[in-house]
């Protein structure tokens, strides 16, 4: 890829990043989202090809959730497996008037926040809360992902997976919400995603 190819997606990225950011949510206050995610081990799960990676399907995963942030990547390779983060937040990390205090950002796979005092225990903050890598299971999924926005609130179903490729590489999702910082993130194989409000 020459110099100019790579300012030219640069500038595309900044262009549709700051055309999201303009066009974030706002619900209001209050909790919008009562129930943290629903997770059910898969034991055994049979291995699937996707998009040239196998996929280990490690548990099932139901939820809902508020859209704090969301990323979008095309220069490194996780890119071709899941284009899009999302940080999401659910019960007190639901309530805008929480977040209205709380500073979150997104870069390199990382879901970062930051606080000048702490509306919410430190602890309701990083387990109310997770960054998301989103592997879309088929072109619909992707197309819907393509019309989140942050401040939105949407349920999806899938899988938390294990993926892997031919030249030894791979990305495991976390398996719990309760862990923070390196491997922390969940890698979903989304089967089903829905914009609820607005």
């Amino acid at each position: 890829m020459t110099g100019r190819n790579l300012l030219f997606l640069i500038l595309i990225a900044v262009f549709v990043w700051q055309c999201r950011a303009a066009e974030t949510v706002s619900l209001g206050p209050g909790v919008k989202v009562e129930q943290p995610p629903r997770q059910t081990p898969i034991d055994n799960g049979e291995d699937f090809a996707h998009s040239q990676y196998l996929i280990t399907p490690l548990a099932d995963i139901e939820m809902k959730a508020k859209v704090l942030s969301r990323e979008d990547y095309m220069l490194d390779r996780e890119s071709e497996l899941a284009p899009t983060d999302l940080a999401l937040g659910w019960q007190q990390m639901s309530d805008e008037s929480v977040l209205a205090q709380i500073g979150i950002s997104q870069s390199g796979r990382w879901y970062r926040w930051r606080v000048d005092e702490f509306p919410i225990p430190r602890r309701a903050i990083e387990t109310q809360s997770a960054n998301m890598h989103m592997v879309p299971a088929n072109e619909q999924v992707a197309a819907m992902l393509d019309n989140v926005r942050s401040g939105q609130i949407i349920s999806l179903q899938g899988q938390l997976i294990r993926a892997q490729a031919s030249d030894g590489w791979r990305w495991q999702s976390s398996l719990t919400r309760e862990d923070t910082g390196d491997n922390a993130c969940e890698l979903v194989y989304v089967t089903a995603l829905e914009i609820v409000s607005p």
